[in-house]
C-alpha cells in the first residue's frame, strides 16, 4: 500500500452547545460496529503435499476472509478465493506484496507481519484453490481468516440510532419513486475494517476520492486493512438478496482530522468502481428545517436510505438543529451501527450536507460540511 500522502489536519474542536439538546463530545462517537472474529489456522496447498484445495467454512457466518502467509506461484499459475456458486471470485497470480500485481488481480489488504488477505467473500464459506500444473513449485499457506457474525449475533453486540420506527428502506425500492436519492446512494459504500468492523464511506468528487470517519480510519496502518465493497445492494425491494457487489483494498490516506472526524483516502483498481458515479459536497451552512436523507450501511446491511421519520411515507428526515457546537448539525434520519462515516445528503442539491458519526435520541450527528470541505478543496474536484 502507498504511504500516507498527507498529514493530519490539526483542527481544535470547541464544547458543543446548542438550545435543541448539546451534541456529545467526539470521545462519543458512535463506536465501529464489532461484526467479526479471527480464527488460526495452518494449511499449506501445493509444493508440500498434492493438496490444491481447501475449503473454510463456519455455519452462518456473514463472510470470510482469508488470510496468506505466503504466496509463491510458478508463471502461468494462480491462486483463486471464492464462494462456492463462484459469485465471488478474487484472482491471485503472484504475491501483491513483493512487486506490482498484474493487471486483472483483486485488490488485496495488509494485517502486520508477512502475507496479504484476499479480499472477503460473502456467505459462510470460501474456497481457496491453487491452480498449477503438476510437478510445478507453487505453494501457498493459509495462516489464518475472519468470520463475520451472524445477524444475530451483531444485534446483541451493537447499538442502534432509530427514534421510533425505523423507516429505513433497501435503495432500490426507491430507484423509480425517488430516482435522484437512489442515484446519489450509488456511490456509497460497506466499508470492512481489519477483518472484523464495518463503516460506511463514499466517492466524492470527479477523482480517486473515498471519505468516512477518522474513527473508522486513522492512520494508514488502519487503511491497509480496509476492503471498500460497493454495490452491496438488496436486487428487489425487501427481498434480503443483496448482490456481491464489487470490492476494492483502500491505498493511500490522504487527509483525516480527529477534531471534524473525517478521513479522506484513495483505492486500488479505482476503475472498477467508477461506474457507481460519485458525490459533490455543499459549501453552505445547514438550514434549520431543511430536508436530509442518509444512504448507508447500517448494521452491515445491504445499503438502506433513510428518507423519512416514520414508516409508510411519514414527515420527511431533516435538519432539526443547523448548528450543534461550531462543527456538527443535528437531524433526525435513522442511523444504527455500521452508519459512520454516511454522506448526509440535503435533499434540495443531492449534495453532501455532512458526515454522519454519531446517533442519539432526539439528534442523529453529523459534522457539517462546509466545515470540512476548507480542509480538502485543495485535493479533490467539487464540480459537479
Amino acid at each position: 500500500m502507498a504511504a500516507a500522502l498527507a498529514a493530519a489536519a490539526t483542527l481544535v474542536p470547541a464544547a458543543p452547545t446548542s438550545a435543541g439538546g448539546a451534541a456529545p463530545p467526539r470521545a462519543e462517537a458512535s463506536p465501529v460496529p464489532a461484526v467479526g472474529e479471527e480464527r488460526a489456522v495452518d494449511v499449506t496447498l501445493g509444493s508440500a503435499g498434492d493438496r490444491t484445495r481447501h475449503e473454510i467454512r463456519r455455519p452462518g457466518a456473514a463472510y470470510v476472509k482469508v488470510h496468506l502467509a505466503r504466496l509463491s506461484l510458478a508463471p502461468g499459475d494462480r491462486l483463486t478465493v471464492a464462494d462456492p456458486a463462484g459469485r465471488e471470485v478474487h484472482t491471485y497470480r503472484a504475491d501483491p506484496t513483493r512487486g506490482p500485481a498484474p493487471r486483472g488481480d483483486a485488490s488485496f489488504t495488509r494485517h502486520g507481519g508477512t502475507g496479504f488477505a484476499a479480499m472477503s467473500v460473502d456467505g459462510d464459506t470460501a474456497v481457496v484453490t491453487l491452480h498449477t500444473r503438476k510437478g510445478r513449485d507453487s505453494a501457498a499457506t493459509i495462516d489464518r481468516y475472519w468470520r463475520g457474525y451472524t445477524q444475530k449475533e451483531i444485534d446483541v453486540k451493537n447499538p442502534r440510532s432509530v427514534c421510533g420506527a425505523d423507516a429505513r428502506r433497501d435503495a432500490v425500492c426507491y430507484k423509480s419513486s425517488h430516482p435522484a436519492q437512489y442515484a446519489a446512494s450509488r456511490g456509497v459504500a460497506r466499508m470492512l475494517k481489519n477483518g472484523a468492523g464495518w463503516c460506511t464511506a463514499w466517492r466524492v468528487g470527479r477523482g480517486n476520492h473515498m471519505m468516512s470517519n477518522n474513527h473508522c480510519v486513522k492512520n494508514q496502518a488502519e487503511l491497509d486493512t480496509i476492503e471498500v465493497q460497493f454495490d452491496y445492494d438488496c436486487a428487489t425491494c425487501g427481498g434480503n438478496d443483496p448482490r456481491p457487489g464489487t470490492k476494492v483494498g483502500a491505498n493511500a490516506l490522504l487527509r483525516t482530522s480527529p477534531a471534524l472526524d473525517f478521513t479522506l483516502f484513495n483505492v486500488d483498481n479505482f476503475d472498477r468502481v467508477t461506474q457507481f458515479g460519485t458525490l459533490f459536497l455543499e459549501t453552505r451552512a445547514p438550514i434549520a428545517g431543511e430536508s436530509t436523507y442518509i444512504a448507508g450501511h447500517g448494521d452491515t446491511k445491504p445499503k438502506r436510505i433513510s428518507i423519512y421519520e416514520e414508516r409508510d411515507g411519514g414527515a420527511l428526515c431533516g435538519v432539526r438543529n443547523a448548528q450543534l457546537g461550531t462543527e456538527d448539525v443535528g437531524y433526525n434520519c435513522d442511523t444504527s451501527g455500521g452508519n459512520s462515516g454516511s454522506p448526509v445528503l440535503a435533499t434540495s442539491s443531492h449534495k453532501v450536507i455532512a458526515l454522519h458519526w454519531g446517533g442519539s435520541c432526539p439528534n442523529n450527528i453529523g459534522t457539517r460540511m462546509d466545515k470540512i470541505y476548507p480542509q480538502v478543496q485543495d485535493l479533490i474536484d467539487n464540480r459537479p
